[in-house]
């Protein structure tokens, strides 16, 4: 019988194939794994899961898009993010002060001159990034309804604490740091995010106000009871909570920050600062819209520090002179909700490793963080093993 040879370079095409369909067997079983069962407990209509492991995208989608026309998810699925649209505004006011347009340092009244007179003139953009400005609420009253009984609010606002002592997470806070960034840029918040933050960072189906184009995309959420919902207006929704995004866009925004050095040099400099760490709050440092932790870290420290207490109630925080660069190790971490949607990102740039979660419900935020947990541990025992 002849003798069958395969050339070299064949040959190892062919082991590469074979090694990569192993390790994307693995990853789709990890995932399966953790995600599945949260879907089930928390009866979750659809999730997208993307991965991003060594500069290399992994999307695994699971379930519908929407439960009266049973489209499947893909990683095109638009999903409400809620307040993980946080580090998106700060990332924008972060660009702001790389071109020139603000300082962090400068006050509220610097940029919004009807707030002067008011206790908010003097707060600085940092505080307002940080919920550090004196205990603006977790939302605005009911009675806050449009940008006149907006100003109105800001103005007779009185502060619990003296700033820079307490943390209180706040949309009216952060929201109020996107709306002065636009206004420093000279353009309306959604026109910048869908105009120029995205493009620059590569989200190119990412969005405030979902074109009628898109609509076919964009996933309903879900409330408890399986009734349809999406996210309604409210003063400041685009800048605290508004963006609505898919697991490739999400991911290529972790990508950005787990190596930014493709970016222009002015939103490379705009994402260190958003690593920055500003305040101590607990086990918790304060960067703008990311909360970073030091890596590794156990399952239950980080559901600590996503704990609804850490959203309802203020928390002493220590201010950090000067900013503290990100060390070698460390987590980075955001949830966000609306009424019926559910995300959650984590990137570890020491193990060029991050994860996005996508779903159309709004299930506990100790389900999402453990579900990743797992897997990101399981990624980075494979990754460090000889």
């Amino acid at each position: 019988m002849p003798r069958t040879f395969i050339a070299l370079p064949a040959l190892l095409t062919t082991l590469a194939f074979t090694a990569a369909a192993q390790a994307d067997d693995t990853l789709q079983s990890l995932v399966d794994a953790n995600v599945r069962p949260v879907m089930a407990e928390y009866d979750i209509a659809g999730m997208a899961v993307a991965i991003t492991l060594n500069g290399q995208a992994h999307y695994f989608n699971y379930g519908v898009a929407r439960l009266d026309d049973p489209q499947a998810v893909t990683s095109d699925t638009l999903f409400e993010i809620g307040s993980l649209s946080k580090p998106l505004t700060a990332t924008l006011a972060a660009l702001a002060q790389a071109t020139g347009k603000l300082t962090l340092i400068d006050s509220a009244g610097q940029h919004w001159p009807e707030l002067r007179g008011s206790p908010l003139e003097h707060a600085s953009l940092l505080a307002l990034g940080t919920y550090t400005a004196g205990g603006l609420p977790l939302q605005f009253p009911d009675k806050v309804t449009d940008p006149a009984s907006m100003l109105a609010y800001y103005r007779q606002w009185q502060p619990e604490h003296i700033a820079g002592t307490q943390r209180r997470y706040s949309n009216p806070s952060i929201g109020l740091l996107g709306l002065l960034a636009a206004k420093s840029m000279g353009q309306p918040f959604p026109t910048l995010m869908e105009g120029t933050l995205f493009p620059a960072l590569g989200m190119s189906h990412s969005y405030i106000q979902v074109p009628s184009a898109q609509m076919p995309r964009y996933a309903f959420g879900y409330s408890k009871d399986n009734q349809p919902l999406r996210v309604t207006p409210g003063m400041l929704d685009a800048e605290a909570y508004g963006v609505k995004t898919n697991a490739k866009d999400m991911l290529r925004f972790v990508q950005a920050n787990l190596s930014p050095t493709g970016l222009s040099p002015d939103l490379q400099r705009a994402i260190v600062m958003t690593h920055s760490g500003y305040y101590r709050v607990g086990e918790m440092t304060q960067g703008l819209g990311w909360e970073r932790y030091p890596y590794p870290i156990s399952l239950e420290r980080l559901q600590a520090g996503n704990a609804p207490a850490m959203a309802l109630e203020s928390q002493p925080a220590t201010r950090l002179l000067p900013p503290e660069l990100e060390p070698g190790d460390s987590l980075f971490n955001k949830t966000g909700s609306t009424g019926g949607f559910g995300a959650y990102a984590v990137f570890v740039p020491s193990q060029n490793l991050g994860l996005v979660l996508l779903a159309n419900k709004n299930y506990p935020n100790a389900a999402r963080i453990k579900a990743a947990h797992a897997i990101l541990s399981a990624l980075d025992q494979h990754s460090s093993t000889p």
